[in-house]
């Protein structure tokens, strides 16, 4: 390895250590010693407090039983409180425009529901070409579920012949185009595969301007880059827990709804826990959902999904998401120009931009699969998607610089 790469990494890490939590993780190992770990875009790490707070509500369950709902250290009856407190920074909403509940495609079917109303004039779904599957599966079937022939009503929006990318441009022209036939504009928040990041703000005003609606997938956006849903006037928006936010594989979701549609009377899928908690015992047929985003929530609160979740936003709370990110763009830059020092044959797919994210697509010019399974043996864990991209996806809370240095080291040797 270079040793001004290394040196460059030391510096670094002294420089924006205040902003790592490395501690506060626990990591695979691999012949006695930490991977180096690069895909919390895939799956977080597990925080060290997990483990204790999933033992409380356990202690809470042995020793209260049901009266665990209304005493103990943290009342299920309220739980989701907790977590909306913690939720909303993290998205840049006010604590009742979110909820954590189900997972995230449950929640986009939910609020669906309510957020496309097609009629036969104004039916069209907006969405980016290669959209995550479970995205563009929950989209098609909502068509087909209101009657509608998929190809038809669902628009998948493809960069230009020869460019891998869609321009911001070619976004707001399209939106334009199908403004009085489009009813929603349903994108990610970050690109999975090539963690390109879209302008919610832009694409938002764009889809209200037509008198369309505007709603997001925010996997591997939260947690990632710091937020502001609340400002951008974001409808909706729906994420899962795993990834960037550490929860655990399969944890809990997170849903979004804008305070202007908090006291709304849109039509949805009732359950109730999504009831206004005053009279949710009183046991009658009549829904009068609380207001905000929990008025959403079907059922109980998963307490065994949530607690995790508690874990790992504490640390976003203590560190900030911007001094968060402010580590994540000097993470990105470095990653970056070590690229291009060592692997200038590497095509980086993902977009400079101003907002930077954790994640890099790396285009390797040959089949991925065998070049991820070799940096596996080497201890370095990254994923990748067909037929020649691996995603590598420092994260401030737990990567250092110095990992960054030691993987574009051992890309460079697999590579050879």
């Amino acid at each position: 390895m270079p040793e001004s790469l290394l040196s460059s990494a030391a510096r670094l890490d002294e420089q924006f250590g205040s902003s790592c939590r490395r501690e506060s993780f626990l990591f695979p190992q691999h012949q006695g010693q930490d991977v180096i770990y690069l895909c919390g875009n895939s799956l977080g790490l597990q925080p060290t407090t997990t483990r204790q707070l999933l033992n409380e509500e356990l202690d809470t369950w042995s020793e209260l039983a049901v009266e665990g709902h209304f005493h103990g250290r943290r009342p299920w009856f309220s739980y989701h409180e907790p977590a909306q407190q913690l939720a909303a920074p993290l998205v840049g909403a006010l604590p009742h425009e979110v909820v954590m509940m189900n997972t995230l495609t449950a929640n986009l079917h939910l609020l669906m529901v309510s957020f496309y109303r097609p009629t036969p004039q104004r039916f069209i779904i907006l969405t980016e070409a290669g959209a995550f599957p479970s995205d563009r599966q929950a989209l098609r079937s909502q068509a087909i579920h209101h009657g509608m022939d998929p190809d038809v009503a669902v628009v998948e929006l493809s960069p230009r012949a020869g460019e891998e990318l869609l321009r911001d441009s070619d976004i707001l022209d399209a939106i334009a185009h199908y403004g009085p036939r489009l009813a929603l504009v349903m994108m990610a928040g970050v690109q999975f595969r090539t963690g390109q990041i879209f302008d919610l703000q832009a694409i938002t005003a764009a889809a209200h301007a037509v008198g369309a609606l505007a709603g997001f997938d925010l996997a591997h956006a939260v947690g990632n880059l710091p937020l502001t849903l609340h400002e951008d006037g974001v409808d909706f928006a729906v994420w899962c827990s795993y990834k960037y936010l550490n929860s655990g594989p399969g944890s809990i979701g997170g849903a979004f709804v804008h305070d202007r549609h908090a006291d709304s009377a849109l039509p949805r899928f009732a359950g109730w826990w999504g009831h206004e908690p005053s009279t949710r015992f009183q046991m009658t047929g009549d829904f009068h959902p609380q207001r905000g985003a929990a008025g959403w929530q079907l059922s109980n609160v998963p307490v065994f999904s949530t607690a995790p979740f508690l874990a790992s936003a504490r640390l976003f709370i203590e560190v900030g998401m911007q001094n968060l990110h402010a580590r994540a763009v000097a993470m990105n830059d470095f990653f970056r120009a070590a690229l291009t020092s060592e692997l200038p044959d590497v095509q980086v797919v993902t977009p400079l931009s101003r907002l930077r994210g954790c994640q890099l697509s790396l285009r390797v010019h040959t089949d991925a699969r065998p070049v991820q399974e070799r940096l596996l043996a080497l201890g370095i864990v990254t994923d990748f998607r067909p037929p020649d991209i691996i995603r590598a996806a420092p994260v401030p809370l737990y990567n250092t610089f110095s990992d960054i240095a030691r993987f574009v080291a051992a890309l460079r040797e697999v590579l050879a």
